[in-house]
C-alpha cells in the first residue's frame, strides 16, 4: 500500500502557527521580481487586448512562459468576436483545447454565427456542449438546412426545464407548428412549471393550449403570482384537477404573506372544491404552519390537530417552538415527544429537551442530555456545557502536508493559474481556474490544494474545503485569523469584542472578499452602500463608493462601526447580530411578542430560520474565534445576558472558560497520527 500523502494532527503542544514552520517554505509565496515584472506586464496586456488594441502583443515575448498567457489572445479576440473569422477561432482552440478561455471563446463565438445566422460556422464548431441556449442555436442551425426535428431526440430533455432562454423559441415554435408539442405535452411543461414557481413560463405557455383550456393555465399564473387576488376569486371556478392545483399552489403564498387571510380564503375553498386527502394535507399544513411562524392564538391547535398525512418535519418542530414562545413546557415536551427520529437527533432538539425538562425540575433527566451535549463543538454544545459548568470541547487538528506534494500539486498548471489570478486580485477569474483544478484532484490532494491557499491568503478556498468529516478539525484554516491587526484595531474603535467582529466575517463572506449578495450587501461583512455611505460620514472613515467595499480596509471599519450601532441599540451583541441578519424592525418587533423570553428560548422562537440559525452560528463562531485568540474562551452565557440586562465587551484580560479535548478519538492508523492540544494564549 502507497504511503499517505498527508497527515491529519491533533495538536498537543505548541501554538498552532508553530507547528508549520519546518513547510514555510513550500508554502510562501513564490513571487520573485522577476513574476513580479510579469505580472505587472500581464495586467497592462490584458486591458490592452480587452480594450481592442493590439499594442498587448508587444508584452508577448515577456509573458510566453506566464501561466495567464493564453488569455491574452483569447481576450483580443473576444473583442472582436462581431468581426473574427472562424479559423482565428479554430486557431485558438486548436493551441489551447482545454482552457477555461478557449471553452468561453467557443461559447461566445457560436453566439455571435447564431446571431448572424452563419449555420455551416456554427454547425462546424459546435460541439455538443455550452448549455441549452447553444442546443436550441444548433437545432435552429438544422431547420435552415432543411432538416426537421423530433420530440424525443431533440427536445424532450429541454421540455423538463422550467424555463428556457429564448433562443430556443425558433425551434419550440416549429415543433408546435409541426404538431410535436401536443396539448398534453404542453400541459406537463406547464404543471411543471407551476410546481417551481415559474409563472412566465406558465403564462408564456398558455397560449399554446386550446382555446377552452387556457383559463385554466391563466389561473395557474394568476395563483403564482398574486396568490391574494387568485384564491379570492377561486371560489367562482369549476372544480376541475386543474384548478385544485392552483388552489393547492396558491394558498401557501398566501399563508406566508398573511395567515389569517388564508384561513378566511380556506374556509370557503374546502368546500367548493373536492380536493383529494394529500390537496387537503397539503393546504392543512401550511396554514397551521404559517400560523405558527406568525405565532398565532391558534397555532399550537392547529398544529396538534393535524391529519397525521398533513404532518411534516416543518410543523413538527414548529409545535415546539410555539409551545416555547407560551411558556407551554409541558405542551414543548410533548412536541419534542412527536418529532420524528431523525429531528430528534438534531443537537437543537437535544438541547431543548433538556432545557424543558430543567425548567419542569427534572433536573436529573436534563443533566445527562446537557453533558452528552457538552462535548460537541456546536451552539448547543456550548449552551449544554455553560449549563452543567463543563469546559468546551473543541478537538483542533493540523493537516501535515508533505513538502513534496505541496510542490507537484502547486505545479499544476490549473493551480498555477489559479494561484495567479488571486495575486492579480482577479478573483472571479482565479475561483473558475480553481474550480476546474479541484475537480480533477483526488481527496488527499485536495486537502494539500486547500491548505497551499490557506498558507497563500486565499482563505475562502480552505473554509469552503474543509467543511465535512474530520477536516471540521481543521480550525485554523476553518476560522483563520486573517488581517489580525485590522480587525483587533477597527474593534477596537468601535468598541466592539474582536471574536464577534471575526464570527460576522466568517458567517457574511467565508472570506470571499468580493462577495456581493442578490440585496447588493459587500465585501467581507456585507454592507450595504447606503450604510456604508451613511456610517463613513458619520465616523469620518474612508469610503469611495459602492465598489470599495470590496476593499477589507474599508469594509473592515465600517462594518465594526455597524455592529456598534446596533449593539448600542439592542444592548448586546447576540441581538445586534440578529438585527444585522434580519434587520432592526423586524427584531423590534419579535422583541415587542416576546422578549420576556431567556435569550436560548428567544432564540429557538425567531421566525425566519436563516436568522435562527445565523444567530447561533455567529455565537458559535464567536466562541471559536476567542479560543483561537486566547487559547480560553469567553463563556458564550456571557455573551448572551437577558434582554434589558447591561452588558460590557470583555476585556483581552477578561476569565474565559478552559476549552479540552474531553476524550482521545478511536484508534487509528499510520495514515492520520494525532495528538491533542487547545492552542496557547496569543
Amino acid at each position: 500500500m502507497a504511503a499517505p500523502r498527508f497527515r491529519l494532527l491533533r495538536i498537543m503542544a505548541a501554538p498552532l502557527r508553530l507547528l508549520l514552520l519546518a513547510s514555510l517554505t513550500v508554502f510562501a509565496p513564490f513571487a520573485s521580481a522577476d513574476l513580479d515584472a510579469q505580472r505587472d506586464a500581464f495586467r497592462q496586456a490584458y486591458a490592452l487586448a480587452r480594450g481592442g488594441d493590439p499594442g498587448w502583443q508587444r508584452y508577448a515575448p515577456q509573458l510566453e512562459d506566464y501561466p495567464l498567457f493564453p488569455y491574452l489572445e483569447a481576450a483580443a479576440l473576444e473583442h472582436d468576436l462581431d468581426h473574427v473569422g472562424r479559423a482565428a477561432v479554430e486557431a485558438y482552440l486548436k493551441r489551447w483545447p482545454d482552457l477555461i478561455p478557449a471553452a468561453d471563446l467557443r461559447r461566445d463565438f457560436l453566439q455571435e454565427l447564431a446571431r448572424r445566422q452563419d449555420w455551416d460556422d456554427f454547425l462546424a464548431l459546435y460541439d455538443g456542449r455550452g448549455g441549452d441556449a447553444l442546443a436550441c442555436a444548433a437545432l435552429q442551425a438544422r431547420l435552415a438546412k432543411g432538416g426537421t426535428l423530433d420530440f424525443d431526440r431533440d427536445l424532450a430533455a429541454l421540455w423538463q426545464q422550467p424555463s428556457l432562454p429564448d433562443a430556443c423559441d425558433p425551434a419550440l415554435a416549429w415543433a408546435r407548428d409541426h404538431g410535436l408539442l401536443t396539448r398534453e405535452r404542453v400541459w406537463a411543461r406547464i404543471e411543471r412549471a407551476a410546481e417551481a414557481g415559474a409563472a412566465g413560463t406558465v403564462a408564456a405557455l398558455t397560449p399554446w393550449l386550446p382555446a377552452d383550456e387556457q383559463d385554466a393555465a391563466r389561473r395557474l399564473a394568476d395563483a403564482l403570482r398574486d396568490p391574494a387576488a387568485a384564491m379570492a376569486a377561486a371560489a367562482n371556478w369549476p372544480d376541475t384537477p386543474r384548478h385544485r392545483l392552483a388552489v393547492v399552489l396558491g394558498m401557501p403564498r398566501l399563508a406566508r404573506s398573511d395567515s389569517a387571510r388564508a384561513e378566511a380564503a380556506w374556509r370557503a375553498l374546502s368546500t367548493h372544491f373536492a380536493f383529494t386527502p394529500g390537496e387537503r394535507d397539503r393546504i392543512l399544513a401550511a396554514i397551521a404552519l404559517y400560523r405558527a411562524t406568525d405565532f398565532g392564538d391558534d397555532a399550537a391547535q392547529r398544529l396538534a390537530e393535524l391529519p397525521a398525512g398533513a404532518q411534516t418535519d416543518a410543523t413538527r418542530e414548529w409545535r415546539v417552538r410555539v409551545a416555547l414562545a407560551a411558556r407551554d413546557w409541558n405542551g414543548a415536551l410533548a412536541a419534542l415527544d412527536a418529532l420524528s427520529p431523525a429531528q430528534a437527533e438534531d443537537a437543537e432538539w437535544r438541547y431543548l429537551r433538556a432545557r424543558v425538562l430543567e425548567v419542569l425540575g427534572r433536573k436529573d433527566e436534563a443533566r445527562p442530555l446537557y453533558e452528552a451535549l457538552a462535548r460537541e463543538a456546536n451552539f448547543y454544545g456550548f449552551l449544554a456545557a455553560d449549563r452543567v459548568g463543563a469546559p468546551y470541547a473543541i478537538c483542533p487538528a493540523s493537516l501535515a502536508v508533505d513538502d513534496e506534494d505541496a510542490r507537484r500539486v502547486l505545479a499544476l498548471p490549473g493551480m498555477q493559474r489559479a494561484f495567479e489570478f488571486h495575486a492579480l486580485d482577479m478573483l472571479p477569474q482565479a475561483r473558475r481556474e480553481w474550480a476546474r483544478a479541484w475537480d480533477a484532484l483526488d481527496a488527499a490532494d485536495r486537502r494539500v490544494a486547500a491548505d497551499l491557499a490557506y498558507r497563500r491568503g486565499w482563505y475562502d478556498r480552505a473554509v469552503f474545503a474543509f467543511s465535512s468529516g474530520e477536516t471540521l478539525r481543521l480550525y485554523e484554516q476553518r476560522f483563520p485569523l486573517a488581517r489580525e491587526d485590522g480587525v483587533r484595531r477597527a474593534a477596537r474603535a468601535a468598541g466592539i469584542d474582536p471574536a464577534w467582529a471575526y464570527a460576522i466575517i466568517r458567517a457574511e463572506s467565508a472570506w470571499v472578499a468580493d462577495a456581493r449578495s442578490g440585496a447588493d450587501a459587500r465585501g467581507l461583512m456585507q454592507l450595504l452602500p447606503r450604510t456604508a455611505a451613511q456610517l463613513a460620514k458619520a465616523a469620518a472613515l474612508p469610503y469611495a463608493g459602492p465598489d470599495s467595499l470590496f476593499d477589507p480596509t474599508v469594509n473592515i471599519p465600517l462594518g465594526t462601526r455597524y455592529l456598534a450601532r446596533l449593539e448600542d441599540r439592542f444592548g448586546n451583541p447576540w441581538l445586534a447580530s440578529a438585527a444585522y441578519n434580519a434587520g432592526p424592525d423586524p427584531l423590534g418587533a419579535w422583541l415587542s411578542a416576546r422578549g420576556d423570553l431567556p435569550p436560548d428560548l428567544f432564540i429557538a422562537t425567531i421566525p425566519w430560520r436563516e436568522t435562527r440559525e445565523y444567530v447561533a452560528r455567529i455565537l458559535a463562531f464567536s466562541v471559536i474565534y476567542d479560543w483561537r485568540m486566547h487559547g480560553r474562551a469567553l463563556a458564550l452565557s456571557a455573551r448572551m445576558p437577558a434582554i434589558g440586562v447591561t452588558y460590557a465587551p470583555p476585556a483581552a484580560d477578561a476569565a474565559r472558560k478552559p476549552v479540552v479535548c474531553p476524550a482521545p478519538p478511536q484508534a487509528e492508523d499510520a495514515a492520520s497520527t494525532v495528538t491533542q492540544r487547545p492552542p496557547a494564549p496569543r
